[in-house]
């Protein structure tokens, strides 16, 4: 199936046109319809207002479980996208630059947010992290690479640390202090439709990173979502094989070595730059605990 489109018309087919008239008759307010209450985004705004607590939460496994069913369910069309849609049309030359990826926000409160981002062919979604945060990602359409870490500390249960790391504490052995361990997660190709990932504030991959390999549409729920004031602000890397530093040679070679990796922060990237395009699918009904 061919999922190409100018980005202008994903705005266009998300888009429900509003007629408004004035009148002097007070508008008849209904209760919402069952059918808006069990629709599959609603049910997701309403899982996450009761898995999302706040800040220094994390989901119960009870709640990660449900959410996780909910999205694994949940189609374009939950979201006002189509199918049949031409997605994401574009005519890059020879040299053009990598496209631009879009974003579109269904929902944001200060315990959690529910956005949606476009990637053109091609387009990248630079190594980030998700300092604090649980994130639920869902691949609605198309195809993508994922690769994505985890921070290698003394208080991670499911990694060790290599050899000399724990043992030889010396400062000739250690790397550079911008330089740091990180254990490889998923390193692969994604294509929809494909279970929900979870990435949890220290594990999971909570740093990771996007190219599309066809015109992708992705989910993300995120709680909290980011907040600079907040502490919660996104930084960058790029990832160093771990044997191609003369540290990481004199310590590790072979199978073992492909596990780690070296991240260096860095400057927010160019590629990091997103166009904001505004949501016009299926709406969510709030409720006053959310």
């Amino acid at each position: 199936m061919t999922i190409e489109v100018r980005l202008a018309d994903v705005s266009k087919s998300i888009r429900k046109k509003k007629c408004c008239r004035k009148s002097n008759r007070k508008t008849k307010r209904f209760p919402p319809s069952p059918a808006a209450v069990s629709s599959p985004l609603q049910r997701l705004y309403m899982a996450c207002v009761d898995a999302f607590k706040g800040v220094g939460t994390v989901p119960s496994p009870t709640d990660v479980q449900k959410l996780c069913s909910i999205l694994d369910g949940m189609m374009a069309e939950d979201v006002g996208l189509s199918r049949n849609l031409q997605f994401f049309k574009t005519s890059r030359v020879v040299g053009e630059i990598t496209p631009k990826v879009a974003c579109t926000t269904i929902y944001q409160s200060e315990k959690f947010s529910l956005c949606i981002f476009f990637l053109p062919a091609n387009a990248v979604i630079p190594l980030h992290n998700h300092p604090g945060m649980t994130v639920f990602n869902k691949l609605l359409l198309g195809k993508v690479h994922i690769k994505a870490y985890d921070l290698v500390t003394s208080n991670n249960s499911d990694d060790s640390m290599p050899p000399s790391q724990s043992s030889n504490n010396s400062d000739d052995s250690m790397p550079p202090s911008q330089f740091k361990l990180a254990s490889l997660k998923a390193d692969g190709v994604f294509t929809a439709p494909c279970d929900t990932s979870v990435l949890y504030p220290t594990s999971g991959g909570n740093i990771h990173a996007f190219r599309a390999l066809t015109p992708c549409a992705i989910l993300d729920v995120m709680g909290p979502p980011y907040s600079k004031k907040d502490g919660r602000d996104c930084s960058y890397y790029r990832d160093i094989p771990f044997e191609a530093m003369p540290h990481g040679q004199a310590v590790m070679t072979g199978e073992g070595s492909e596990r780690y990796w070296w991240l260096q922060e860095i400057e927010v990237p160019k590629e990091s730059e997103m166009e904001g395009i505004e949501y016009m699918g299926p709406r969510i009904i709030e409720t006053r605990s959310s």
